[in-house]
């Protein structure tokens, strides 16, 4: 009977499950080289089809969802189109876990799922709850310049007749949707409230692809999303609550280097806010940021700088080697002496060839700035280390000042980071364990600043 122990408690489960072993939630840990991320795996199986979302609890993630689920037998496959994620597993009745492989970019990584609910999210006090003392609808619209890209968002607007100013909020970098939403956060739902409450409209949008807004993410730059914010602006000046003579960008992070990019081609924009935004190329930025890293991190300052060397290294090779497979082969003889650095860049390779990251490590947003004229404000926190307050504040105030703008506001905010928390060291580790999305200092000096500047 000992022997039959495993079977039954297996039946047990895909009976509790709805005569299926995968429906449920299921927990699991990758290893990508010695660091552990948590991933949290829900099943449905209503209607005879399948469906699902996974969440990655060490990046603060919840509820990505998944383009396919397929089922059968006992053998799973599920995707996920966007990032280029495909899971392949099997259950085993004798143990009841899931064992499978996790594919992306080019990478195979063992994965296995045992039945367990993920742990609770942690607190957000900041995060608005409902009734909101304002009009909050759901929009959409298309961007005339892109083929089968329709962004869908909501526009918050004070009640009352009126013609508002509006902000259009700019997400930063990766698929994300109208709330920035990130690490448990939800810094651009937070932003909408506080600024809609003080008498201006906001529009946040679903990044294309993404959420509920259509069209290919994947293969989109900095530079086509610049048309999707063009074509929020278009539909605001539609609006006949909105006042057409006020309506400015907040972009935050990648964000900030797209706004000025819509503000040189749309005159109607009015003011730009850049939250953490940069002042120089993208490869300056991203080594800037793997010194920065390391530092937050622990490391010495020897390793760090060491960090900084080999990353500005890999991105010149990058830079300079539009092939791949000529790419990959002069990677490859960087790494020569270090095994796990190779195995690396080989997985990295899709990533460090698609065309946002080649545009974005190319893209100098000094001289779009020097063609801004209306008024700016840019604020960075000091110890923010994926955009160094001190490498891009500076270069941004001097790109605008060197083009004749006369309306410009720098600040560096003591003690925040890249999301503008309250922070110790602006370590990425740090983001989802703080409970506060946003300082209230920021949001105090981002509404004051456009009251000064709309009346």
């Amino acid at each position: 009977m000992k022997s039959l122990l495993p079977t039954l408690a297996a039946c047990a489960l895909a009976a509790a499950a709805g005569d299926t072993p995968f429906a449920g939630d299921w927990m699991g840990t990758l290893d990508i080289n010695g660091k552990l991320l948590r991933i949290a795996l829900h099943l449905k199986h209503d209607d005879g089809r399948w469906s699902g979302n996974f969440d990655s609890l060490d990046q603060g993630a919840r509820g990505i969802g998944m383009d396919q689920v397929e089922v059968d037998g006992n053998k799973l496959v599920w995707k996920m189109a966007a990032a280029g994620i495909v899971y392949e597993g099997a259950f085993d009745p004798a143990s009841g876990a899931i064992s499978g492989t996790l594919l992306q970019g080019g990478g195979k990584l063992p994965l296995q799922f045992k039945h367990a609910a993920p742990p609770p999210p942690l607190l957000r006090p900041q995060e608005p709850k409902a009734p909101f003392p304002y009009v909050s609808e759901a929009v959409s619209y298309p961007n005339p310049q892109a083929e089968g890209v329709r962004l869908a968002g909501t526009l918050t607007r004070p009640k009352g007749p009126g013609k508002f100013p509006a902000v259009l909020l700019i997400t930063g970098s990766g698929a994300q949707n109208r709330d920035e939403e990130i690490f448990g956060h939800k810094p651009f739902l937070l932003i909408a409230d506080f600024l809609t409450r003080h008498g201006i409209a906001v529009l946040r949008v679903d990044d294309r692809g993404t959420a509920e807004s259509t069209g290919k993410f994947a293969t989109a730059t900095t530079a086509d999303f610049a048309t999707d914010v063009m074509a929020g602006v278009q539909f605001l000046l539609k609006r006949p609550e909105i006042d057409a003579k006020h309506i400015g960008l907040l972009g935050h992070s990648e964000g900030g280097a797209i706004a000025p990019m819509v503000a040189v081609r749309m005159p109607e924009v009015a003011f730009l806010i850049l939250l953490a935004g940069t002042g120089v190329p993208g490869d300056e930025t991203i080594v800037q940021q793997v010194y920065r890293g390391n530092l937050a991190g622990g490391a010495s300052e020897e390793s760090a700088r060491q960090a900084r060397e080999l990353e500005r290294a890999i991105l010149n090779i990058v830079k300079a080697e539009p092939d791949a497979e000529a790419q990959q082969r002069k990677l490859m003889a960087l790494a020569e002496a270090t095994p796990g650095l190779q195995q690396i860049l080989k997985a990295e390779s899709p990533r460090l060839n698609s065309p946002w990251y080649r545009y974005f490590i190319s893209h100098d947003p000094r001289p779009v700035l020097g063609n801004v004229k209306i008024p700016v404000l840019a604020l960075n926190g000091a110890k923010d280390t994926q955009v160094d307050a001190e490498q891009n504040l500076p270069a941004i105030e001097a790109a605008l000042r060197k083009g004749g703008n006369r309306d410009v506001t720098i600040k560096v905010l003591p003690g925040l980071n890249h999301l503008f928390q309250q922070c110790k060291t602006g370590a990425l580790s740090e983001y989802e364990s703080i409970e506060q999305t946003m300082a209230p200092e920021v949001l105090d000096l981002i509404a004051d600043w456009i009251a000064k500047r709309v009346g």
